[in-house]
């Protein structure tokens, strides 16, 4: 009897050690036996609870509570990310879950509009693991102005050639998606190198696409008269340098001698500032005729066009100079320092670091005041710029005092102080 018992138990014992392994088997296991090595591309924007009905549709994982059951297991839920894998469905479900987390083997990369190709390359050695040599080798290979912005899925990490053959991918993705566009610019007599260029100052100038015909109409009328095109994005292009690429440009820096100082030289710069989107390319050719040959953007983007310089300046001073900063509470010469109390009652401090010199704005005209000039009372307020992509040029600041200071009638200047 109690034999018996002891077999029962035993019995029992085994039944659900078999339950357990047939549920494993039919749960976790491998759907299929032969080994033969896939790629799975997880698109931008999809959710776990998207791909994992997609896995065991096609034949990756033979349960989807499973597959849940393994991420929470290993505390892995949320972060699958989207890019390529190489996958087989020989693996089982613990498997397939680590490929996912820990060795993907492409990632996504979205290019933007208006970027130089030194910035493209930081883009895809942070995405892709890139080493130094291997951003090197892309900026050796890449042609400014026909890196096409676009969202590409590229190999991760190192391997040979690397820079080379993304630099030559983004050329021929900018060949296919231009290829028609270039024939209109052949009809047109405009050369394609000259059509590229002027689309990248586009590209820089324009708050949105809808200015974009508006803005080349202006270039072409510039170019045209003819007349320096004065467009700063050229003298950025310039003096851009590493976390710093489109920095607001200082007095000194206009008169760089380069051939794309649109100041100095009239006529286009030798080669594009930036690599352009479709819009800018096609704005070049069909631009937007008008009489005006002066812009500017206000705080909120929108563009206001002048025929003359009397009524550029008269734009400056209604869009530009209204900001107002706050007022001098102490000026320390040794230090050359500025306390500013803004509107909400804040003290903040302005450093004068050129010689104890500051370059004022007002109403478009330049003036030098020295800091020992500054009073007690005065009020500062605001000149800088905003740019084409409707925002406040950054960490730069450009000042107006609010005193009887006799200005002189030379041309205007945009100057800014850091």
């Amino acid at each position: 009897m109690i034999r018996n018992k002891k077999i029962a138990i035993a019995g029992g014992i085994i039944l659900v050690i078999g339950i357990f392994i047939g549920a494993y088997q039919c749960l976790f296991s491998a759907p299929e036996k032969e080994f033969e090595m896939e790629r799975i591309v997880i698109n931008l924007g999809t959710t776990e609870e998207e791909l994992i009905p997609k896995l065991k549709e096609q034949g990756y994982i033979r349960s989807e509570w499973a597959f849940k059951f393994v991420l929470k297991r290993k505390d892995w839920q949320g972060k699958i990310k989207p890019g390529g894998y190489k996958v087989s469905k020989n693996m089982n479900v613990w498997m397939l879950a680590e490929t996912f987390i820990r060795f993907r083997d492409q990632n996504w990369i979205v290019i933007p509009e208006g970027l130089r190709k030194e910035e493209i390359a930081e883009i895809a050695k942070k995405e892709l693991g890139w080493i130094d040599n291997t951003k090197e080798e892309f900026l050796n290979y890449a042609k400014e102005g026909y890196l096409f912005p676009d969202t590409y899925l590229l190999d991760v990490f190192n391997i040979r050639d690397a820079g080379k053959k993304v630099a030559k991918r983004m050329e021929n993705n900018f060949n296919e998606k231009c290829q028609e566009i270039f024939k209109e610019f052949e009809e047109a007599n405009i050369r394609n190198d000259t059509a590229i260029t002027l689309a990248s100052i586009i590209q820089r100038e324009a708050a949105n696409k809808e200015q974009m015909p508006l803005i080349a109409g202006i270039i072409w009328n510039r170019l045209l008269k003819p007349m320096p095109l004065q467009v700063d994005a050229t003298i950025q292009y310039i003096v851009g340098e590493p976390g710093n690429w489109w920095r607001p440009v200082t007095p000194e820096e206009y008169k760089i001698e380069s051939l794309y100082n649109t100041y100095l030289h009239e006529g286009r710069p030798p080669a594009p500032i930036c690599n352009p989107g479709l819009a800018a390319i096609e704005a070049v050719v069909y631009d937007q005729p008008s009489d005006y040959f002066y812009y500017l953007h206000d705080s909120k983007g929108e563009i206001h066009l002048a025929k003359t310089y009397k009524e550029h300046k008269a734009n400056i001073e209604q869009y530009l100079l209204e900001i107002i900063i706050g007022t001098i509470t102490d000026v320390a010469l040794s230090a050359k320092v500025i306390t500013i109390q803004n509107q909400e009652g804040k003290e903040i401090s302005l450093a004068i670091t050129d010689e104890t010199k500051l370059f004022l704005n007002s109403l478009g005209e330049r003036v030098e005041v020295k800091l020992k000039d500054f009073q007690q009372g005065m009020e500062i307020r605001s000149a800088g710029r905003w740019t084409g992509k409707n925002t406040f040029l950054p960490k730069m600041i450009q000042i107006q005092v609010n005193a009887s200071i006799e200005l002189p009638t030379e041309p205007p200047e945009i100057i800014f102080v850091p």
